[in-house]
């Protein structure tokens, strides 16, 4: 099973400081780890850093992979393809660039054909990536990261650009595709229900450290959202049994232009 910890993890660009000591626990395959926290706290630098895209201080450690740093995937908020391509021969490049041959197998074209369909874009298969609405590339940018089959993926805000329906559905296939494969997925979330929802864990990252982390329910708290995102809210069960984040309306300190 791939296994993953940080440990007093940093990254800085120029001078200029954005993480710091983060630790955490070990985080194990086939969980989902909610990254949260407010703009600018340093979740997207500390993707890049657990992906080997910036340096920094401190320890990213990876047992159980098979591929090393080969087995992570990164999918950054942006990733715009500019290429002359259609949706289909993306998702196929994307699964063959860290495979040793370029030969294109059955089980490549079938995978592909599952992650597509899975995430609702198998229509789209022979659309040009310059021809796609914004929420559209966002779904390919997660079948290209799917494709290659990671073994620790992280998606920053990879639902951002969708609407309530595909959250739902892309949410809850990473969730199952996770347990299936025994993947750890990091994903950054703005909202919090969806965390809650979705993941198992929870990790926070507020002013470039790690304010708290663990079960979503032990994390996800009152005091929480009071302390890091300076709101008054609170979280309840739902007769159905799921919790969810109810903001009393109260804010601290934010200027309202």
């Amino acid at each position: 099973m791939v296994k993953l910890s940080l440990e007093g993890v940093g990254a800085a660009y120029g001078a200029r400081r954005i993480l710091s000591d983060v630790s955490t626990p070990v985080f194990k395959g086939s969980e989902v780890i909610a990254v949260v926290g407010p703009n600018a706290a340093g979740k997207s630098t500390l993707f890049k850093r657990i992906a080997g895209l910036v340096d920094g201080p401190g320890e990213v450690r990876i047992e159980g992979s098979r591929r090393g740093m080969d087995g992570i995937c990164y999918m950054p908020q942006d990733s715009v393809a500019t290429a002359r391509l259609t949706v289909y021969e993306s998702v196929l490049l994307a699964r063959k660039q860290r495979q040793p041959t370029w030969t294109v197998h059955e089980d490549d074209l079938a995978l592909i054909d599952t992650v597509m369909a899975s995430i609702g874009i198998g229509e789209l298969a022979f659309r040009h990536l310059d021809e796609l609405s914004g929420g559209q590339r966002q779904l390919v940018s997660i079948a290209q990261t799917l494709a290659r089959e990671p073994e620790i993926m992280l998606m920053d805000e990879p639902t951002s650009a969708l609407d309530m329906r595909r959250q739902f559905q892309v949410l809850g296939f990473i969730r199952n595709i996770a347990k299936a494969r025994g993947m750890i997925v990091l994903i950054a979330l703005h909202d919090l229900n969806q965390a809650l929802r979705f993941a198992d864990q929870v990790l926070v990252i507020a002013d470039g450290t790690a304010r708290a982390s663990g079960p979503c329910e032990d994390v996800i708290t009152g005091q929480m959202l009071r302390d890091v995102y300076r709101i008054e809210a609170r979280v309840e069960r739902c007769s159905m049994g799921a919790r969810h984040v109810i903001v009393d309306g109260a804010l601290h300190d934010l200027a309202v232009a």
